[in-house]
């Protein structure tokens, strides 16, 4: 009998996964036949799992953006935070730090740039989008004063399988990561009280004041998260290049945003699911790849996926408007 429930439960989830993203499905459909049918190694298991792995970095940072996007704000500071996080991780690597001890102050230090972001948001009245550019703007600078522009290098090959090694011979190690980042930002939207709290605050701050809810803790929460998803795509991304870049991230906050709208994450707060920005972030990487198959000019590929990102956010105001929502 039980049995049977969950397993009638589990369909339904399936189904109701599958009728809310049917329009986004469609499209990442649409893309894969045209890309195939372009480039016949599209499809090849070595490339899909080169897509999984280039896309894990922008699914950490866009896991944290469909939280803070819920709750009413934006971070623009993440693509910083991983270049900042990649050329200290590079140079303790360096100087024989354990990589356990590498990966806690790693992650300590994308939880303290968060914190900051939260402090200064949720005590204040500045708007997200200001204090977020404001903390890109310092963290980038401070990665190029750091490293003078310079690359650091990383031979440590234990820190580089990180971001390059395979679980079973098959599964690239960054999508495991992946898959934990993701169950677990699901479970915190879906089965806990800061998951309504979160979808509270982003729909109507004021009445989730009224109603109890501590927004200043639930701000605090989701920027420090982003700092933290910011930290582990930055190691990642370190792990996979070999190296600390002080030119890393750039532009990742818009493919993380990007990778949210288009799987249904509202601007205006209140409203949004992993699930769908699990799909986003797939077309987004998928874009990327296909296009490269085909050989097209890397200029062409940021018009296009400005033109994505343009879309995404008119539809997502048409959504609004249709509920009332925008002026």
């Amino acid at each position: 009998m039980e049995k049977t429930l969950l397993k009638g439960k589990l369909l339904d989830g399936v189904k109701k996964y599958f009728k809310r993203n049917a329009g986004i499905l469609i499209g990442l459909l649409i893309i894969c036949i045209v890309i195939s049918i372009k480039s016949p190694q599209f499809l090849t298991q070595k490339n899909i799992m080169n897509v999984l792995r280039q896309i894990s970095s922008n699914m950490f940072l866009a896991c944290a953006m469909t939280m803070i996007l819920i709750a009413g704000g934006i971070d623009l500071s993440v693509g910083s935070t991983i270049a900042i996080i990649g050329v200290i991780a590079g140079t303790i690597i360096g100087k024989g730090v354990p990589i356990w001890a590498v990966i806690l102050i790693c992650l300590l230090i994308g939880a303290a740039i968060g914190a900051v972001n939260g402090t200064i948001i949720s005590r204040t009245t500045l708007p997200p989008f200001i204090v977020t550019f404001s903390m890109m703007s310092i963290l980038r600078g401070a990665t190029y004063v750091y490293t003078g522009g310079t690359t650091v290098r990383i031979d440590n090959r234990s820190w580089i399988n990180l971001g390059t090694g395979y679980a079973f011979g098959i599964l690239p190690l960054p999508v495991i990561y992946l898959a934990v980042v993701f169950i677990l930002v699901w479970l915190i939207l879906n089965k806990t009280v800061l998951g309504r709290h979160i979808y509270a605050v982003g729909g109507n701050e004021k009445a989730a004041r009224f109603s109890g809810v501590n927004v200043v803790n639930v701000r605090m929460f989701v920027y420090i998260f982003s700092g933290i998803m910011g930290a582990l795509a930055g190691m990642v991304l370190c792990a996979r290049s070999y190296s600390g870049n002080p030119l890393a991230g750039d532009g990742a906050e818009m493919d993380a945003i990007a990778a949210c709208v288009l799987g249904g994450a509202s601007m205006a707060g209140g409203y949004g699911y992993v699930g769908g920005t699990l799909i986003g972030a797939l077309i987004i990487g998928l874009l990327n790849n296909g296009l490269n198959l085909m050989k097209i000019d890397s200029y062409w590929q940021i018009i296009l996926k400005g033109v994505v990102i343009l879309a995404a956010v008119y539809v997502d105001y048409l959504k609004n408007l249709k509920k009332g929502k925008a002026e």
